[in-house]
């Protein structure tokens, strides 16, 4: 085969392996029933106590309550951390400096979890109930997730040179379906500035909050679209850009790469198709014509380049032949 002809027929077989991107797409899942959090960060009044209860209830750190009590932690915005699965940043108000807003940091727990799409083995999944959870056991540690994550929410174990694993908040699934218990966070904050319940109905609250005190809130409710919706939710007294937030489109992450990947991945077709047009390549191109072996002499010496006599600048040494 020429390496022309099978050229075209390799283009031919990865265009009709991933092309029909309508084929084998999911569908928006049903989100209905899952749980929420709703954080009012106008309530928060920077206590960390969420930051001691989540320590506890994930066996992350036997630090007392009143370590937490140490405000110079404010003085640099931090991220969640493999012993820190949540944090509490604070963020000077110039119009009001006495009132700070504080703001919660975890997990959003995306309706589509770009670390989950991300995942090849299945290691991170979202629950029934709305958790994205995480299982080490099925972890090849590849990271994949720490990259697709918009939040930058997922952290590694970089000091743990045997089992390192990933790390995140769990929306203590575990807690919250076998013992029937609320998030720890919710069940110690004490200005109630975390409100856990269905997704639905949180919604609906904040937006009764934000109608029934324009001047308190602004009018958006974060995580409701953002990146196809969150279970988690923020109100806010101040644009949410001045609060570390990031601004998102609606549309899902994961929306255009699993699309791609169930395509390419359907039923391993495409795969085991690819992989012959590979082999198929690497035999066309190393495979050349049969020759004899070079001998010595004969016609195959016309094969061995000529030396030449030395030159110096272009003309020949007083030593050459003529």
């Amino acid at each position: 085969m020429e390496r022309r002809s099978f050229l075209k027929v390799l283009g031919a077989g990865i265009a009709g392996a991933v092309l029909p991107l309508d084929a084998g797409a999911e569908d928006s899942p049903d989100v209905s029933s899952d749980c929420g959090m709703l954080v009012d960060t106008t309530e928060c009044i920077g206590c960390r106590k969420c930051e001691f209860a989540c320590a506890g209830a994930n066996h992350l750190s036997d630090k007392p309550l009143e370590a937490y009590d140490d405000t110079k932690v404010f003085d640099v915005k931090r991220r969640m951390t493999a012993d820190a699965y949540t944090v509490v940043n604070r963020y000077a108000d110039a119009a009001h400096p006495d009132k700070p807003t504080f703001v919660k940091l975890n997990c959003m727990h995306c309706l589509r979890p770009a670390c989950a799409s991300a995942c090849i083995v299945g290691a991170l999944r979202k629950q029934d109930n709305g958790a994205v959870t995480y299982d080490a056991g099925k972890c090849l540690g590849c990271r994949y997730c720490m990259i697709a994550c918009p939040f930058q929410v997922p952290a590694y174990e970089y000091d743990n040179a045997l089992t390192p694993v990933v790390s995140k908040c769990s929306f203590c699934f575990a807690r919250v379906t076998a013992e029937n218990k609320p998030p720890a966070c919710v069940e110690i904050c004490p200005p109630d500035a975390l409100i856990f319940g269905e997704r639905t109905k949180l919604l609906q609250l904040a937006h009764n909050k934000i109608t029934s005190d324009p001047e308190r809130y602004i009018p958006h409710v974060y995580g409701e679209t953002e990146l196809g919706g969150t279970s988690w939710l923020y109100l806010a007294g101040r644009p949410f850009e001045e609060l570390g937030f990031r601004e998102f489109p609606a549309k899902p992450t994961p929306e255009l790469t699993e699309t791609i990947q169930h395509n390419v991945f359907k039923f391993g077709i495409p795969p085991v198709l690819l992989y012959g047009l590979l082999c198929a390549a690497m035999k066309t191109f190393d495979a050349g014509p049969d020759l004899p072996p070079l001998e010595r002499g004969g016609n195959d010496a016309a094969l061995v380049e000529p030396t030449h006599p030395k030159r110096r600048h272009g003309r020949r040494t007083p030593n050459s032949e003529e």
